[in-house]
């Protein structure tokens, strides 16, 4: 018996190794292709444990990715539709849809997968540029474009077993010699604009300051009107006031008059007259009975005031005006009021 344990031990292990060799598990993200002989015998899509022939040497077991993988492809130079040059980068979403298309193809290989591909991107991305603007890969074009791209590598893509589920641009860039040209462009259109702002500032500041000038000479006109108006009254007022008042006393208001003249015609005004002492314009200096019933009050000089004259000149010497006499050079004959001599 003891010498029976090892061979059954060994048949025990050998058992054990042709179970392990003829099963597999597919899970979630993946999918099987079993080969015999170099045929492919079947494919395996549903996940779980499945089983084959024992060992490797009539069966093999491929594995193929069952989910969504990513290429991506940078510093792609391409020529829009005005003859410049940009760099672009982008990338690719695709899935194995088809695990014996793949693996007649492609050998079932990632690497060889990529490689087709990366031709056929750089291949669309430049005939779809080539068709366009660098400015519509900045626009809402910009989807548009990529979707060219993905329906231009699909049917390539098909006879691979691939689906291309997405194409996406992630940059478009100038060149580095084109992009300082590009910038000072930019800079010259700014300032420009710029420019064009200050010089319509200017013109709307000089409309409104305009404006402004027109409105305050119009309000100042009116003003002055209103003004000349108010004055026209007032005179109007002062000469109504002096006329009642001359009405009252024509000797005092007689009296008044000649005071402005002496007081308009003592002033300092660098002005000499020569007149005589017997002259009208004087006759309030002379002896009070000869001044027409008023006389002035030595005592109110300063302040003014005046003082009726002696009783003894009478009313009919008062109403009498003075026999006329030469004015001097300079006197108003109408006021008494001196004027300077031309």
């Amino acid at each position: 018996m003891m010498k029976k344990f090892p061979i059954i031990l060994g048949g025990l292990a050998v058992l054990a190794l042709l179970i392990y060799s003829s099963i597999f598990v597919v899970n979630e993200r993946e999918q099987a292709i079993v080969v015999r002989l170099g045929q492919i015998r079947s494919v395996i899509t549903e996940p779980g444990i499945h089983f084959k022939v024992p060992t490797n040497f009539f069966e093999q077991v491929q594995i193929i990715e069952d989910r969504l993988l990513r290429m991506d492809l940078e510093n792609i130079n391409v020529q829009v539709s005005d003859g410049k040059r940009y760099v672009v980068d982008a990338f690719l979403v695709f899935k194995i849809t088809d695990p014996r298309k793949f693996r007649e193809s492609v050998s079932g290989s990632l690497a060889l997968v990529e490689q087709r591909l990366i031709t056929r991107l750089n291949a669309a991305l430049r005939r779809v540029y080539g068709l366009r603007s660098f400015e519509d890969a900045l626009s809402a074009q910009r989807a548009e474009m990529m979707r060219d791209v993905r329906d231009q590598i699909r049917p390539d893509a098909s006879n691979l077993g691939i689906d291309i589920v997405d194409v996406r641009i992630r940059r478009t860039d100038l060149l580095p010699e084109v992009s300082q040209q590009t910038f000072e462009r930019m800079k010259a259109e700014r300032l420009a604009r710029a420019a064009q702002i200050r010089a319509n500032g200017r013109q709307e500041a000089q409309r409104i300051r305009a404006e402004a000038d027109r409105k305050a000479v119009v309000l100042v006109a009116e003003a002055n009107r209103i003004s000349e108006i108010l004055r026209g009254e007032g005179e109007a007022d002062r000469n109504r006031i002096f006329a009642q008042a001359f009405q009252r006393d024509p000797e005092f208001f007689a009296f008044y008059r000649s005071m402005k003249a002496y007081e308009t015609a003592i002033e300092e005004s660098g002005t000499t007259m020569v007149l005589s002492p017997d002259s009208e314009f004087f006759r309030f200096f002379r002896d009070p009975g000869e001044t027409g019933g008023y006389r002035v009050d030595p005592s109110a000089s300063d302040s003014g005031a005046e003082a009726p004259a002696d009783a003894a000149a009478t009313s009919d010497d008062a109403a009498t005006p003075p026999a006329p006499a030469s004015v001097p050079a300079g006197a108003s004959e109408d006021t008494g009021a001196a004027q300077p001599a031309q």
